[in-house]
């Protein structure tokens, strides 16, 4: 049953697919499109890169039971019947539901097999499966390590052992060494943006910086560090700030995001300055909406092992704020600026308000963007992914 739907599969991978074409499947288990998180994004442009390149791709995730991810779809995205979670879930849920993996070690053996896999990805070790890699014999098999972690569930995965582990950035790599993991052999496939955007022109950009929005994306997670940037937000700012919080398909504990909308709403109804809370966006509109700021600010108050969101603006010419700490400093370059963590989100206002303040450094800054960031392409990011697993290396 499998060869004939993988055959059908491989042969509609594109133009350019042939002998050396490959299907990756991908699993991660809260993956929904335009999903406000990064490793759903950058697994989103990652498979656009490989079909750009003429392989195919699955996305095998779980079924949402409840919450705005019940119904969302796309083409090459699978649900697991034996995976179902509310939305948002917990990791509580997520073992819970995998109490018996029986169910689902049948089901995803049987999902690869069926449609011909000849490499299969394990996002994460535990929403991505890594703990439990069910593969079926043959096949070649990869673990993405995106969370520096030394726990059970990574452990495990590593245990097994995958044929590669990969990671998003040398800072990711290096915080699962210090934590006692063994990451010499580790490669790393930094996140492709899915759109790169359209730099902002000269003028356009002098325009903003005068008087142009502040402007933010995230995740309603409390290490994003919102709430604190809008209640150090300067009466003075003369600009708004605005804000994007969304809801992703997991949160670390019962009702985390919900609460940190309302501590946000709550700040922004007393901010000294106008600050604007606004609804989620599409991940192609991401770009377009930060290429409007006059800079974007990161406020993450625990390291950030990639920075789509900083990424994202580069691309565009928007400058970036952000702390000096995990792999946003590396992105940023001399594209913004970086403030010492113990300044705290008043250091973030005062670089924003220096580096608006200055003509020169301004120009400068948004014009170094876009090359910090050129390389991070769909297509990119898969030849590097298909380098690091070496797909010949699993045929059967």
């Amino acid at each position: 049953m499998g060869k004939g739907r993988g055959q059908a599969h491989r042969a509609a991978a594109g133009p350019r697919a042939g002998a050396l074409a490959v299907i990756v499947a991908f699993v991660l288990l809260t993956y929904r499109p335009d999903a406000p998180a990064g490793i759903e994004r950058s697994i989103a442009a990652l498979a656009a890169g490989l079909r750009e390149l003429g392989h195919g791709t699955l996305i095998v995730t779980g079924t949402a039971v409840t919450g705005a991810g019940r119904d969302r779809t796309e083409p090459g995205m699978l649900r697991l019947r034996s995976v179902r979670l509310p939305d948002p879930a917990t990791e509580e849920d997520l073992l819970a539901v995998l109490a018996d993996p029986a169910p689902v070690r049948a089901e995803v053996v049987e999902v690869l097999t069926h449609w011909g896999a000849d490499v299969v990805c394990w996002t994460d070790a535990t929403w991505g499966l890594g703990y439990l890699a069910p593969a079926p014999p043959g096949i070649r098999t990869a673990l993405m390590v995106r969370v520096p972690r030394a726990d059970g569930p990574l452990h495990k995965a590593l245990s097994r052992p995958p044929d590669v582990v990969l990671t998003n950035s040398r800072f990711t790599a290096a915080e699962c060494a210090r934590l006692g993991n063994d990451t010499d052999r580790w490669a790393v496939v930094p996140n492709a943006l899915i759109d790169l955007g359209m730099p902002t022109t000269e003028l356009g950009r002098e325009s903003q910086r005068q008087a142009g929005p502040v402007r933010v994306v995230a995740r309603a997670e409390p290490h994003k560090g919102i709430r604190e940037l809008i209640d150090a937000m300067p009466s003075n700012l003369g600009r708004p700030l605005d804000v994007v919080l969304a809801e992703a398909g997991f949160e670390y504990w019962p009702g985390m995001q919900a609460d940190v909308l309302a501590e946000c709403r709550q700040a922004a109804g007393v901010a000294t300055g106008e600050v604007r809370i606004l609804p989620p966006l599409s991940w192609r509109d991401v770009s377009p909406f930060l290429g409007g700021a006059a800079l974007s600010v990161v406020a993450s108050t625990s390291p950030e092992t990639f920075g789509n969101a900083a990424a994202e603006a580069l691309a565009v010419g928007t400058p970036v704020v952000a702390y000096d700490f995990g792999h946003v400093p590396e992105l940023v370059g001399p594209a913004g600026s970086v403030v010492d963590r113990s300044l705290g989100p008043d250091g973030l206002w005062d670089a924003a308000r220096r580096l608006l303040g200055d003509p020169v450094a301004y120009r400068q800054a948004s014009a170094a963007g876009p090359a910090r960031v050129g390389g991070h392409t769909p297509a990119v990011a898969a030849a590097a992914f298909l380098a690091a697993i070496d797909p010949a290396g699993g045929r059967r």
